[in-house]
């Protein structure tokens, strides 16, 4: 999807599936934590009001709406995390497995090194 778009054009707009399918309507719009790219979109979806989390990345967004690359079960049988909350981690790797996508590579371990010392010092 376009990674240049405001978020917030996207709520409210109606989602499809990979066959054209209406699914719900965007209520939210999730941004990567280090990036601020719009990574996830909540979509409200049937008549008890649940959201379906759904990856931007594939999906693409053209004038009628939100077209989601995936079978509107899959969707569906996504988790609900609720709206309104942060995603945690641990929710976005369910959400990455749900949708059998490729994990993001980790973020770099943190090396401690002790820059304070002198060379040649010793620890007392």
């Amino acid at each position: 999807m376009q990674t240049d778009i405001d978020p917030r054009s996207l709520i409210g707009r109606k989602a499809f599936d990979r066959n054209g399918h209406k699914i719900g309507t965007v209520d939210e719009v999730y941004l990567d934590d280090a990036t601020g790219v719009p990574e996830w979109a909540a979509v409200r979806t049937g008549l008890f009001s649940r959201d379906a989390f759904v990856p931007l990345e594939p999906s693409e967004l053209v004038a009628d709406g939100l077209h989601i690359p995936y079978e509107r079960t899959l969707i569906k049988d996504a988790p609900d995390f609720g709206v309104g909350r942060h995603l945690s981690p641990e929710q976005e790797l369910q959400l990455y497995r749900h949708y059998n996508l490729t994990l993001p590579p980790a973020p770099p371990a943190v090396v401690e090194h002790d820059f304070g010392r002198l060379a040649g010092q010793e620890e007392a």
